[in-house]
């Protein structure tokens, strides 16, 4: 993870940055008057846990989808460094081309060997637009689900890390099949016969997201968001500004617990104090964690019930009323 003087930000986390600040001053003072601050020091590190407990305790809506976005925030080839050994990168959709904006290949998962795919964002400016800001093309989907049969081949168990603010809208995405692509992923995941979780680590924005998250579980990391589209657009089509995201934020019902109260998720993933950018080791051993024995679960289920399940599953989401 970054370096504390390397940090970045945001609005509401800056309590904890004065903090931070503080001790720096503490210890420089200490070093030129050689006397012992240590007491004092420990107390401002207490005091920065206090303030992260407190403000990861009362988060908004909108901050958690800042949190999401979070520049430090852990991407997926980070989450695949810190927790998977022997990482086979592999590429290309054997068609048009290898969308970088998507991430795949067989990894050591503890004891099993799984298929791991997720979007990569960039951790600069220079790899944000290698990686295309998460946003995936066709050839992106299609290079996941490459990989997703190749890992029923061989009988191994499908992850998916879900980092997205949507799918690429541009014009030379739609003529190369944007929308039959994310349909056709949709469509194979329900019916791949090995088990497949899916695993929203940061932004979850609309078919984007969908293109690669239908599984047998879906959880959610703790601050991240998962809906149709994203605060800003929300609030530019129906206030025809930005002014309201905040509200669009709420209204939405995003976050994971709520996503977990309308049954759309199985499960939230909780990270480290103050959120996954504050230590990446904690965040990756989490999810370690928590995905081993829910894969060791669904590979004691036989193939046709699992895609009975998950059929079952995404069919039942949602509320309707049938009127005569």
């Amino acid at each position: 993870m970054p370096e504390l003087k390397n940090r970045q930000f945001l609005d509401f986390e800056k309590p904890i940055k004065e903090l931070y600040d503080q001790i720096d001053q503490l210890k420089i003072a200490a070093e030129k008057s050689k006397t012992d601050m240590s007491s004092a020091i420990s107390l401002l590190e207490q005091k920065i846990i206090d303030t992260k407990k407190n403000l990861t305790d009362n988060l908004t809506p909108w901050q958690r989808v800042q949190l999401s976005r979070h520049p430090d925030r852990p991407y997926t080839l980070k989450y695949i460094d810190k927790m998977c050994t022997n990482f086979i990168e592999l590429h290309g959709d054997r068609n048009v081309k290898d969308d970088k904006a998507m991430v795949g290949g067989f990894a050591q998962l503890g004891d099993e060997t799984v298929m791991i795919i997720g979007q990569q964002k960039g951790i600069n400016t220079k790899m944000r637009q290698l990686r295309n800001f998460g946003m995936a093309n066709p050839e992106g989907y299609r290079k996941a689900l490459r990989l997703m049969r190749l890992a029923e081949k061989f009988n191994k168990p499908v992850i998916t890390l879900i980092d997205t603010p949507g799918a690429y809208p541009g014009l030379e995405a739609e003529e190369r099949g944007q929308g039959e692509a994310i349909a056709r992923n949709i469509f194979e995941m329900i019916r791949l016969k090995v088990p497949v979780i899916c695993v929203i680590i940061g932004e979850g924005a609309s078919g984007g997201a969908l293109g690669i998250g239908v599984g047998d579980k879906v959880f959610m990391m703790e601050n991240t968001w998962y809906t149709v589209i994203s605060p800003e657009s929300c609030s530019s089509i129906l206030w025809r500004s930005w002014d309201n995201k905040e509200t669009a934020a709420e209204q939405l019902r995003l976050t994971g617990n709520d996503m977990l109260k309308f049954g759309l998720v199985d499960d939230v993933i909780k990270e480290p104090l103050g959120g996954a950018h504050w230590d990446y080791d904690e965040a990756a051993i989490t999810l370690k964690q928590f995905l081993l024995p829910v894969i060791k679960d669904l590979k004691q289920i036989l193939p046709e019930e699992r895609v009975s399940n998950r059929i079952k599953k995404f069919g039942k989401m949602g509320f309707w009323e049938e009127v005569d």
